[in-house]
């Protein structure tokens, strides 16, 4: 069995699942035959047009027959048979104009545009022609007389031609609506895992609106460069064992060969079963696409796959755009806390350390990805008051005079000054977490004298956070505590200090935070 592997990616640490057999793509099931319902009351109608068509094929299908014997069925059949391509109507059926009946109510009750209506008559002159074609939405109108082996076979092609291109037309229409609906979704700002799985999730979907079946067992994944090899993060049908695993650890030798040469060309292609998908960002990062299920795709499909390529490409770049933009925001901050911490004496990496405290604990507590993601990067300003505190008190090795302990406390209200004016998402919950972290659950904490839940979420989480590092850690003023005194603290201080929701949480998983004691360790910088 492999080794498992970790790498850090932007979205946060990919753990490799153990790997798992190559399955060759699925055989496709044979085309379903156009469905046709042959509605009349007499048997021998139906005996008749089903031995005359029985050898019947149009673009590879035969025909598959319905029968329905009165309005009643008929509409009962077409409810249940949305797809039905051809509808041979008798007229006259349980009542003299049962068919008419059924014609209407299949077009406005049903909202069935798509099944072409052949309307056929032994009694014309109870349903006269042009009557008929005026008021009621059919296309064909014949006598059964002058339906001739030869003139059936003329009316079920022209029949069957005019319901496959309105449903392409639909289909593409369809297609087009996912394209731009999707599009807004592919432009959100989002860690690329996520963007890659739901864009993958979306190809497919579009690829679906084709009835046929062989659509629905498509495969594919979507990869994205790390270093010199390219990291499997979404995947669907028989590839989805392989996400987070390398293309060449798991991929056979035809599939590699295929991406190396999208790879060579700079460029996507559609071959044999498969289409390779190419992208790459202006930054010179590489991403690749690989979809099979493609043998039977039509022209208009293939443009379809182009056309939302196109937007992919250009949605990658402005994702690794935002995030260059989000790691220059990271290490600014990261950089800052760390000034302010170095400068009050406290250890290199606290101000990590207490970030992924935070992220992590939010995580646990059930915050969203989002949210958790946004308290990881606002934790490190938690103490960036202090930068208006004089050293000869940040710096005391001993305790607080009534008069130093007023002036150190002020800054979470520094931090709060600074930081409050923002409009960016980061530096409104940083300026939350800045004011809000000494507060207690108690309501004896500063500098709001805030209690219970009227303390936001955030503050709470990073209150915790960094209570626990402060005592882990050695200070100007005290030694590090081993964790199980840390732990009966923060057992005797539920409800009072922490919030007891929290520290229920964080002791039950207290094992994971202690490991990220141990790889945030004052031994390195983080810069």
């Amino acid at each position: 069995m492999p080794v498992k592997k970790n790498f850090e990616q932007d979205s946060g640490a990919l753990i490799f699942a153990d790997e798992v057999g190559f399955n060759r793509p699925i055989k496709r099931e044979k085309p379903q035959g156009w469905k046709i319902l042959i509605a009349d009351d007499e048997e021998e109608i139906h005996i008749v047009s089903k031995m005359v068509l029985s050898d019947y094929k149009f673009e590879g299908r035969g025909l598959t027959f319905l029968h329905a014997y009165s309005g009643e069925e008929t509409k009962k059949i077409m409810k249940e048979h949305e797809d039905t391509a051809i509808l041979l109507l008798d007229v006259v059926m349980e009542t003299d104009n049962a068919g008419l009946m059924v014609a209407k109510a299949i077009r406005e009750e049903l909202k069935n545009k798509f099944v072409r209506i052949v309307l056929r008559t032994g009694q014309p002159g109870k349903a006269p022609e042009t009557n008929v074609i005026m008021e009621y939405d059919i296309n064909e109108y014949k006598e059964k007389t002058e339906l001739t082996t030869q003139k059936l076979f003329t009316t079920i092609t022209s029949a069957l031609r005019s319901y496959r291109d309105l449903k392409i037309i639909d289909k593409n229409r369809r297609a087009l609506e996912k394209i731009v609906n999707s599009s807004q979704k592919l432009f959100e700002i989002q860690p690329i895992k996520k963007f890659t799985s739901g864009m993958l999730t979306q190809l497919i979907s579009i690829l679906q609106l084709n009835e046929e079946s062989f659509y629905k067992k498509a495969s594919g994944f979507a990869a994205s460069q790390f270093k010199d090899k390219y990291c499997i993060l979404a995947a669907t049908g028989d590839f989805s064992g392989y996400v987070d695993r390398f293309i060449d650890e798991v991929m056979p030798k035809e599939i590699q060969e295929r991406l190396n040469k999208a790879i060579n060309q700079k460029n996507g292609f559609f071959i044999e079963d498969s289409y390779i998908g190419y992208f790459q960002t202006e930054k010179g990062f590489q991403n690749l696409l690989y979809l099979n299920g493609c043998k039977n795709l039509s022209e208009l499909d293939k443009d379809l796959i182009r056309v939302y390529c196109t937007n992919v490409a250009i949605a990658y770049d402005n994702i690794y755009l935002n995030q260059e933009i989000v790691d220059t925001q990271k290490e600014i901050i990261f950089t800052l806390g760390e000034v302010v911490d170095t400068r009050s004496k406290e250890t290199f990496n606290h101000v990590r350390r207490v970030a992924e405290v935070s992220s992590v604990l939010a995580v646990k507590a059930g915050m969203s990805e989002e949210k958790s993601e946004l308290l990881r990067l606002a934790a490190p300003m938690h103490d960036i008051g202090k930068i208006g505190i004089p050293d000869s008190i940040l710096n005391k090795p001993g305790p607080f005079t009534k008069r130093e302990y007023t002036i150190m406390k002020l800054h979470t209200v520094i931090g709060y000054e600074l930081l409050k004016k923002s409009k960016r998402e980061i530096m409104k919950a940083a300026a939350i977490v800045a004011q809000q972290h000494h507060e207690r659950w108690d309501g004896r904490g500063y500098h709001q004298g805030l209690k219970g839940e009227d303390i936001d979420i955030l503050g709470r989480i990073t209150s915790l956070a960094d209570l626990f590092d402060a005592l882990s850690h050695s200070r100007v003023y005290k030694d590090a505590w081993d964790i199980q005194r840390i732990i009966d603290l923060f057992k005797d201080e539920r409800g009072k200090h922490l919030d007891p929701n929290l520290t229920d949480v964080f002791l039950k998983n207290i094992d994971e935070f202690v490991l990220i004691n141990d790889k945030y360790s004052d031994d390195d910088k983080m810069f």
